[in-house]
């Protein structure tokens, strides 16, 4: 049996993604979860409402030091810089979490009501992070947008850190920013 509690999650975490791969999301239960982490299914719903919020479990951290990176950003600087800024301190999050990020994505990528799931959370992320640009001074268009294209471009830098791993979450940052930045002069010529 686990000793402490953050042990019997991280025992639940790597049991549900196991059991994913092998049996695919919709052919596991809460209670072969648990067997395999060696709890009681009465511990897997101490620590989970339901089997799907085990692959979400760490959105409120990252969501926590999204806000709290946008509100502490120098004053001045655009909301890109200050979303970049954001994504690069929260992205430490992720580096820890690296060994879960990819078989999660995997089991995601194979779910529909996991894909549905995974873009309800982006949506709110990304309205977080309006919010908080908002609490910065951004105006409501401006904020909303820059929060919803940059949510949607770190998602796309971490996808590509999960598939190629050589490089750091920040050269992916980069990278990805530039090709936006790249995409908008573009339009403008």
């Amino acid at each position: 049996m686990p000793r402490s509690g953050e042990e019997a999650r991280r025992r639940l975490q790597q049991a549900a993604l196991e059991l994913y791969g092998e049996r695919g999301f919709d052919g596991t239960t809460t209670a072969e979860i648990a067997a395999r982490a060696g709890v009681t299914e009465r511990t897997f719903f101490r620590h989970f409402p339901d089997k799907r919020e085990v692959l979400f479990d760490g959105e409120a951290a990252l969501r926590a030091e999204l806000i709290r990176s946008v509100a502490d950003a120098p004053e001045g600087l655009p909301p890109f810089e200050v979303l970049i800024r954001a994504f690069r301190k929260a992205g430490r999050i992720l580096a820890e979490n690296r060994p879960f990020a990819e078989p999660r994505l995997a089991v995601i990528a194979a779910t529909p009501a996991l894909r549905e799931r995974d873009l309800a959370k982006a949506a709110a992320m990304a309205d977080a992070l309006a919010a908080a640009l908002r609490e910065r001074g951004v105006g409501d268009r401006l904020a909303a947008l820059a929060a919803h294209v940059g949510w949607v471009t770190f998602h796309h830098a971490a996808g590509a850190w999960i598939r190629e791993s050589a490089r750091s979450l920040d050269e992916h940052l980069d990278e990805a920013f530039a090709d936006l930045r790249a995409l908008s002069a573009e339009t403008s010529d």
